[in-house]
């Protein structure tokens, strides 16, 4: 039996004996109370080992180590798959057996605040080791910020149309918001296609601006907190990206009610987070820093 095959079998088995449960055909205490007790799932302890090992083969790929790359993709590829597979079950327990109730979507939105908590935290870590080198710059950089011999990426270039980009973005996707909020299904689909496309054209832009830079991450710490910020930032529009795209897609087989979208108005909170630093970015790296 494949690897995928024995997932897919865990997966078979998670969602029949779920669907029993919901129908009374496996007897199971009845439980008077609006929280939704999980099942057992194979999920999580996959992910764990899985990423894991990602991070173990991407580390050895830094290091150049022999297949190393190789056996990275791999190890993202099944991690990928697994992730896709658990969201699916969670999407089968709220849209298809009813069990995120009211009390269950308040705790799913407390803790995808907090989610937003952490990641705010962690850019303000990096935001903390870009002024602290720039306030006071080292010696070992001749005292001054940006340090000399680097070719600054201007920012009325590139970075200005990536945040014209990015502030239209916000703007479709409020749209969408209250078109869907109006009932107007062909207004939010739409909406939600222009914030795709945006979110898209931003990245190859990114990628476009990355290789017309005449510095790299080597330079000095002024191009490893560059590369840092910006890439970080990145990697969060793709994965905001993602959430639309499977956002978009949940709309075509309507899975959304008005009193049930979590995962798009969560989509729509990652997608505004990912604006908000941005134009901190704009501001402080582009503007500012040069």
């Amino acid at each position: 039996m494949s690897f995928f095959s024995f997932l897919s079998y865990f997966n078979f088995l998670y969602l029949y004996i779920s669907f029993m449960k919901k129908f009374n055909i496996i007897k199971s205490n009845r439980e008077f109370h609006p929280y939704h007790l999980t099942d057992y799932s194979p999920w999580p302890l996959f992910v764990s080992i899985l990423t894991f090992q990602f991070l173990l083969t991407l580390l050895g790929s830094f290091n150049f180590y022999s297949k190393s790359s190789f056996f990275s993709i791999i190890s993202f590829i099944f991690l990928s798959y697994i992730v896709c597979n658990w969201f699916f079950n969670v999407v089968v327990e709220s849209t298809y057996q009813g069990n995120h109730t009211l009390k269950v979507q308040i705790g799913l939105k407390m803790g995808f605040i907090l989610f937003i908590v952490s990641e705010v935290m962690l850019f303000f870590s990096f935001f903390w080791s870009f002024f602290h080198s720039s306030l006071a710059p080292s010696i070992w950089i001749g005292s001054v910020w940006p340090p000399v011999g680097l070719e600054i990426i201007k920012f009325w270039e590139v970075p200005f149309l990536n945040t014209l980009l990015l502030l239209s973005s916000g703007v479709s996707l409020t749209w969408s918001h209250r078109a869907f909020l109006s009932k107007s299904l062909n207004a939010t689909i739409y909406g939600l296609i222009y914030t795709i496309l945006l979110g898209i054209f931003f990245t190859l832009l990114q990628l476009f601006e990355y290789n017309q830079s005449t510095f790299s991450i080597n330079d000095s710490v002024y191009g490893s907190v560059f590369f840092l910020l910006t890439g970080f930032h990145g990697f969060h529009v793709l994965v905001g990206t993602l959430l639309l795209i499977i956002s978009l897609v949940r709309f075509y087989y309507f899975n959304f009610l008005l009193t049930q979208h979590l995962g798009f108005e969560f989509s729509i909170w990652y997608w505004h987070f990912v604006d908000v630093i941005w134009i901190f970015l704009y501001l402080f790296i582009y503007c500012w820093g040069c």
